[in-house]
Protein backbone atom coordinates (compact mmCIF):
# COMPACT_ATOMS: atom_id res chain seq x y z
CA UNK A 1 0.00 0.00 0.00
CA UNK A 2 1.57 3.32 -0.76
CA UNK A 3 0.97 6.03 1.41
CA UNK A 4 -0.50 9.73 0.13
CA UNK A 5 2.44 12.91 0.99
CA UNK A 6 1.40 15.52 2.69
CA UNK A 7 3.70 18.91 3.07
CA UNK A 8 3.33 21.10 6.11
CA UNK A 9 5.22 24.58 5.89
CA UNK A 10 5.02 26.55 9.14
CA UNK A 11 7.99 28.54 11.04
CA UNK A 12 6.53 27.94 14.16
CA UNK A 13 7.25 24.09 15.20
CA UNK A 14 3.84 24.42 17.25
CA UNK A 15 1.87 24.68 14.09
CA UNK A 16 3.77 21.92 12.87
CA UNK A 17 2.95 20.04 15.92
CA UNK A 18 -0.59 20.75 15.66
CA UNK A 19 -1.09 19.91 12.13
CA UNK A 20 0.51 16.27 12.76
CA UNK A 21 -1.28 15.50 15.81
CA UNK A 22 -4.64 16.49 14.02
CA UNK A 23 -4.02 14.34 10.96
CA UNK A 24 -2.59 11.10 13.08
CA UNK A 25 -1.58 8.90 10.44
CA UNK A 26 -4.69 8.59 8.39
CA UNK A 27 -7.14 11.30 7.66
CA UNK A 28 -10.07 8.55 6.94
CA UNK A 29 -10.79 5.26 6.55
CA UNK A 30 -11.74 5.53 2.89
CA UNK A 31 -7.75 7.51 2.04
CA UNK A 32 -4.41 5.71 2.21
CA UNK A 33 -2.57 6.17 4.85
CA UNK A 34 -0.27 9.38 4.73
CA UNK A 35 3.28 10.58 5.28
CA UNK A 36 3.76 14.59 6.07
CA UNK A 37 6.69 16.44 5.55
CA UNK A 38 7.17 18.88 7.90
CA UNK A 39 9.35 22.15 6.65
CA UNK A 40 10.45 25.49 8.90
CA UNK A 41 11.73 27.59 5.90
CA UNK A 42 10.01 27.87 2.37
CA UNK A 43 13.10 27.50 0.52
CA UNK A 44 13.52 24.44 2.01
CA UNK A 45 9.76 22.88 0.88
CA UNK A 46 10.95 24.19 -2.47
CA UNK A 47 14.09 22.20 -2.73
CA UNK A 48 11.73 19.09 -1.71
CA UNK A 49 9.39 20.48 -4.49
CA UNK A 50 12.08 21.01 -7.16
CA UNK A 51 13.34 16.95 -6.48
CA UNK A 52 9.96 16.07 -8.19
CA UNK A 53 8.63 13.64 -5.06
CA UNK A 54 5.20 13.05 -4.71
CA UNK A 55 3.32 15.52 -3.09
CA UNK A 56 -0.55 14.77 -2.92
CA UNK A 57 -1.16 18.00 -0.34
CA UNK A 58 -0.01 21.30 0.76
CA UNK A 59 -0.81 22.96 3.88
CA UNK A 60 0.74 26.43 4.50
CA UNK A 61 0.73 28.83 7.13
CA UNK A 62 -0.32 31.93 6.15
CA UNK A 63 1.11 33.95 9.23
CA UNK A 64 5.04 32.41 8.90
CA UNK A 65 7.87 34.63 8.70
CA UNK A 66 9.83 36.03 6.83
CA UNK A 67 7.47 34.37 3.97
CA UNK A 68 4.21 33.76 4.84
CA UNK A 69 2.13 30.65 3.44
CA UNK A 70 -0.21 32.51 1.19
CA UNK A 71 3.06 33.65 -1.11
CA UNK A 72 4.60 30.78 -0.95
CA UNK A 73 0.52 29.17 -2.37
CA UNK A 74 0.44 31.44 -4.98
CA UNK A 75 4.13 30.71 -5.87
CA UNK A 76 3.52 26.88 -6.73
CA UNK A 77 -0.05 27.53 -8.23
CA UNK A 78 1.95 29.29 -10.76
CA UNK A 79 5.45 27.46 -10.82
CA UNK A 80 4.18 23.79 -10.12
CA UNK A 81 2.48 21.48 -12.92
CA UNK A 82 -0.70 20.33 -11.62
CA UNK A 83 -0.16 21.99 -8.52
CA UNK A 84 -1.48 19.92 -5.78
CA UNK A 85 -4.15 21.45 -3.63
CA UNK A 86 -3.16 24.10 -1.45
CA UNK A 87 -5.04 24.63 2.08
CA UNK A 88 -3.68 27.58 4.33
CA UNK A 89 -4.24 28.22 7.61
CA UNK A 90 -4.90 32.14 8.33
CA UNK A 91 -4.37 34.27 11.50
CA UNK A 92 -8.44 35.34 11.69
CA UNK A 93 -11.51 34.71 9.32
CA UNK A 94 -10.75 38.16 7.79
CA UNK A 95 -7.50 36.96 5.89
CA UNK A 96 -9.39 34.00 3.83
CA UNK A 97 -9.73 36.75 0.94
CA UNK A 98 -5.75 36.55 0.54
CA UNK A 99 -6.45 32.72 0.79
CA UNK A 100 -8.45 33.58 -2.34
CA UNK A 101 -5.82 35.56 -4.24
CA UNK A 102 -3.05 32.83 -3.28
CA UNK A 103 -5.16 30.46 -5.13
CA UNK A 104 -6.21 27.77 -2.58
CA UNK A 105 -8.65 25.58 -2.41
CA UNK A 106 -9.38 25.60 1.40
CA UNK A 107 -8.64 27.86 4.64
CA UNK A 108 -8.67 26.78 8.16
CA UNK A 109 -8.38 29.28 10.98
CA UNK A 110 -5.57 29.52 13.88
CA UNK A 111 -5.98 28.08 16.50
CA UNK A 112 -6.35 24.95 14.31
CA UNK A 113 -9.62 22.63 15.18
CA UNK A 114 -8.13 19.19 14.22
CA UNK A 115 -11.69 18.00 13.30
CA UNK A 116 -12.31 20.93 11.05
CA UNK A 117 -8.94 20.29 9.88
CA UNK A 118 -8.95 16.33 9.22
CA UNK A 119 -11.87 16.87 7.21
CA UNK A 120 -11.25 19.66 4.68
CA UNK A 121 -7.93 17.44 4.03
CA UNK A 122 -9.88 14.74 3.29
CA UNK A 123 -12.30 16.40 1.16
CA UNK A 124 -9.11 18.03 -1.02
CA UNK A 125 -7.42 14.51 -0.93
CA UNK A 126 -10.64 12.84 -2.72
CA UNK A 127 -11.25 15.48 -5.13
CA UNK A 128 -7.60 15.22 -6.00
CA UNK A 129 -8.11 11.51 -6.63
CA UNK A 130 -10.98 11.95 -8.48
CA UNK A 131 -9.64 14.34 -10.83
CA UNK A 132 -6.52 12.15 -11.62
CA UNK A 133 -8.55 9.15 -12.23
Amino acid sequence: MSSLNILVYSDDSTVRGAVVSALGRQVAPDLEPHKIHEFATAAALRLYVDSKKPVDLFILDGESVPEGGMGVARQLKDEVFNCPPVLVITGRAQDNWLASWSRAEDVVVHPIDPFTLASKVSQLIRNRTASIA
